[in-house]
């Protein structure tokens, strides 16, 4: 093939065979990717979808709601965790957080409600790992102080509550996994209820109540016995009286 030069030639080099630009190697695609070839367990080639920002969202998305109902707050939270189904009907397929939403009637939070409800479903949407948002919400320590759940569970704040609903919620899903104790640490705890439940069992005639729960130590007779009475404090034990 003849090649017409229009300009002048000033000067010239000569490139050898190792002067060649090495070919561009392909970019690894990213883990959020649109969707990769892998081989399936019969060996045909399939094709994954993985989560990713750019992925719709579906028509019905498959949801739970849990509550949050704390004593430094008249009105519960409800957060609701809705979840896409990735590869539906393969080996491959995969149940994945995609949005959350905090509904609540006391509008003195409403700001951070927001906030996060968009923030986290930007986290969940990008794909990868989602589990670090438990612990960074569990870190999260109200000034004024935390609260206790029913059950003895000490809660530093409500947003660390939320994060462990999600805690819950991940591993309903199976994107995260209880820790059971070891099996020589939870002999141990088995043992110590046992115990203690059996302490609690042993009571005896002194111990069972004869006076009304909430009864005062009269300070005759050293008993709790001492209630109101026609507008008087009287020891149901020996009968005394403030009013003589």
């Amino acid at each position: 093939m003849t090649i017409k030069i229009e300009k002048k030639i000033v000067k010239y080099a000569v490139q050898k065979p190792e002067d060649k630009p090495a070919e561009k190697a392909p970019e690894p695609k990213a883990a959020g990717g649109e969707g990769e070839t892998v081989r399936d367990r019969n060996g045909h080639m399939a094709k994954v979808i993985r989560m990713h920002e750019r992925l719709e969202r579906p028509e019905m998305l498959v949801g739970s709601t849990y509550k949050i109902k704390t004593p430094i707050s008249d009105h519960a939270m409800y957060v609701t965790i809705n979840d896409i189904v990735l590869n539906e009907g393969t080996e491959y397929e995969q149940r994945r957080p995609f949005e959350i939403f905090i509904n609540s009637k006391n509008l003195d939070h409403f700001q951070w409600i927001v906030a996060l409800t968009r923030i986290i479903s930007a986290v969940f949407r990008k794909g990868g790992d989602v589990t670090f948002l438990v612990d960074e919400l569990k870190a999260v320590f109200d000034p004024r102080g935390g609260y206790w759940q029913p059950g003895g569970k000490f809660m530093p704040s409500i947003i660390a509550e939320l994060g462990h609903v999600i805690e819950r919620h991940l591993q309903s899903i199976g994107l995260m996994r209880k820790t059971p104790l070891d099996p020589a640490h939870q002999r141990l705890v088995d043992e110590k209820r046992a115990e203690f439940e059996a302490r609690a069992k042993q009571s005896d005639a002194f111990a069972k109540p004869h006076f009304p729960e909430g009864a005062q130590l009269c300070g005759r007779c050293s008993t709790a016995a001492v209630v109101m009475m026609d507008g008087c404090m009287t020891c149901l034990n020996c009968g005394d009286s403030k009013c003589g």
